[in-house]
């Protein structure tokens, strides 16, 4: 059995990074019942980022997987035995959340030696970053997942990514102050664009179980 690991770094349940998440697990699930998918929500979690412990760097002891106890490590040693890594979350400020900010530090530190700079994870696995966001393709100020991306372009290899643009920040504009944006434009260019997100989005899980199914 091969293993897709999904984490949300998203805070709703059922909105646009979770639904973008849903379809990408329900793609991937598509092309063999060889292949298992899981979801973690980093929001569930109560847990730090890197606290600097170095344990992961003692002489004769380094592991390229955090050391640190807390309910994250499970995750990450999840994580390192995956064949398949998706990363999903909305942007903030421009930015990941904050969730998925502190989880790639603790997935990413270890990989790094400070012997030589090398970057070397437990193990190679495609990946796929999800971003969602308020702003438009043509006006927005994401810098998505930022010196992270670098990080796993360095030691996983080049991921794909997929990013929806413009997307719904409520449900219902009317109860919120939210006078800059345009419900009736929202609602419209999702009613143009939404689908075809999803559809990507199930079109990149399968691509990922394909490219898992044909490696192994």
């Amino acid at each position: 059995m091969k293993k897709i690991m999904i984490i949300d770094g998203g805070p709703r349940r059922t909105f646009n990074t979770a639904s973008m998440l849903n379809i990408i697990a329900e793609g991937a699930a598509s092309v063999s019942s060889e292949i298992e998918v899981r979801t973690v929500r980093l929001y569930n979690l109560d847990y730090k980022g890197c606290m600097s412990c170095m344990a992961c760097k003692i002489k004769d002891k380094a592991s390229n997987i955090c050391k640190f106890k807390d309910p994250l490590t499970p995750v990450l040693e999840e994580t390192a035995r995956a064949d398949g890594l998706v990363l999903g979350s909305p942007i903030y400020f421009g930015d990941v959340t904050g969730q998925m900010r502190t989880f790639l530090e603790r997935l990413a530190f270890p990989w790094l030696s400070y012997n030589d700079y090398s970057m070397s994870a437990p193990k190679q696995m495609p990946v796929l970053l999800v971003e969602t966001m308020n702003g438009t393709q043509e006006h927005n100020n994401s810098n998505g997942y930022g010196s992270m991306e670098y990080c796993i372009e360095r030691t996983l290899g080049k991921p794909e990514k997929l990013i929806a643009y413009n997307t719904y920040q409520v449900k219902d504009y009317s109860r919120f102050e939210l006078a800059a944006f345009s419900e009736e434009a929202k609602r419209r260019y999702r009613e143009e664009h939404w689908e075809q997100d999803l559809q990507q989005a199930f079109n990149a899980g399968r691509r990922m179980a394909e490219e898992i199914i044909q490696v192994h």
